[in-house]
C-alpha cells in the first residue's frame, strides 16, 4: 500500500508540475474541441452545415448568448460591450473546415500570417453581396471599401501586408454602404496564439435615408476566428445603440444578421486564399 501510495503521489506531483508549467507559459493542454467552446448541441448544428444566430433588440443590459467558452474571447467581447451601452446585439456562429492542404492541427505561423494579411484586405469588401430581408433579394453591401490614412484626410492607402503580424493594429477605412451611406470606420486587430479578432467601430453617423439610425461611435462589430484543429470557429457579434422608434431596432437587428452572413462568406473566401498562399510558400 505504501509503495502504491508513493507511485500515486509521484504521479500527482508530475501532473501538478505539468499544469504549473502550462499555466505559467500560457500553453493550453487540450485541443479547442468545439463542444468545449460552444456546447454539444451548437457544435452538432455547425458540423451539420448550419449557422447559429441570436438577435436581441430594444433592451438594456444585454448578455452575449453565443460567445465561445474561451476566457480571452469573453474578455474581448465584454470589453467591447462595456465601451458603450448597446440596445441591439446580433450574434452568429459559423464553422469553417480547413482545406486538405492546411495543417489539420494548430495553425502554423505561415498560415496565421497569411490569414492575418488577407483579413486586412478591406478593399476586397467592395462589391460583396448580402440578402436583404426587407427587399427579399440580394443587394450590394459595400459599394466601395478602402483603407485611408486617417479619418480627417481620408487619403486612400493600399491594403497593408506584414511579414510578422503585429499583436495589435488599428486601421481606418472609408466604406460606402448602400443602406447606411458613406462612412468612416476604425478597425482594431488583435492576434493571439489561438484566435484572431478584428473590431469595427463607426466614426461617423450611419444614416438610413434621412433617419440617423446609428450615431458615431455607437456601433461595434467584432469578428473572432478561433483555431479549433481541423476547423475555424467564427463568432460575429454586432452591437449598436440605435434610435428607439417602433420597429426600427428590430429592422436594424435583422439587417445586421444578414450582413453578418455576408461578412462570414467574405472571410471564408479570404481564408481559402490564405491557405492556398501559405501552401505555395512553404
Amino acid at each position: 500500500m505504501k509503495k502504491m501510495f508513493e507511485k500515486r503521489a509521484d504521479g500527482t506531483r508530475f501532473i501538478l508540475i505539468v499544469l504549473f508549467i502550462a499555466l505559467c507559459s500560457g500553453t493550453v493542454l487540450y485541443a479547442n474541441e468545439l463542444e468545449t467552446l460552444i456546447g454539444a448541441e451548437r457544435a452538432a448544428l455547425l458540423i451539420g452545415g448550419a449557422s447559429v444566430n441570436e438577435i436581441q433588440t430594444q433592451s438594456k443590459n444585454l448578455l452575449p448568448l453565443l460567445v465561445p467558452n474561451m476566457p480571452g474571447v469573453r474578455n474581448v467581447i465584454q470589453s467591447v460591450q462595456n465601451s458603450f451601452d448597446p440596445n441591439v446585439m446580433v450574434e452568429s456562429l459559423y464553422l469553417y473546415k480547413k482545406p486538405a492542404e492546411a495543417n489539420q492541427g494548430a495553425w502554423t505561423e505561415d498560415e496565421k500570417t497569411a490569414l492575418y494579411n488577407y483579413s486586412l484586405a478591406l478593399s476586397s469588401l467592395s462589391g460583396i453581396q448580402y440578402y436583404s430581408s426587407s427587399r427579399k433579394t440580394m443587394r450590394t453591401f459595400y459599394e466601395t471599401s478602402m483603407i485611408i490614412d486617417n479619418p480627417e484626410n481620408k487619403n486612400p492607402k493600399p491594403d497593408p501586408v506584414y511579414q510578422i503580424p503585429p499583436r495589435e493594429l488599428i486601421l481606418y477605412a472609408r466604406q460606402k454602404d448602400l443602406t447606411f451611406g458613406d462612412n468612416v470606420y476604425q478597425y482594431t486587430y488583435r492576434m493571439e496564439d489561438e484566435y484572431l479578432v478584428f473590431i469595427q467601430e463607426n466614426l461617423t453617423n450611419m444614416n438610413a435615408g434621412i433617419i440617423p439610425a446609428v450615431r458615431k461611435n455607437k456601433l461595434r462589430s467584432a469578428v473572432v476566428v478561433i483555431d479549433a484543429d481541423e476547423y475555424f470557429l467564427i463568432y460575429v457579434a454586432s452591437m449598436a445603440d440605435t434610435i428607439v422608434f417602433p420597429g426600427i431596432s428590430q429592422r436594424i437587428g435583422n439587417s445586421f444578421s444578414t450582413r453578418a452572413e455576408a461578412i462570414l462568406h467574405w472571410f471564408t473566401g479570404q481564408a481559402d486564399q490564405a491557405f492556398e498562399f501559405a501552401g505555395e510558400n512553404q
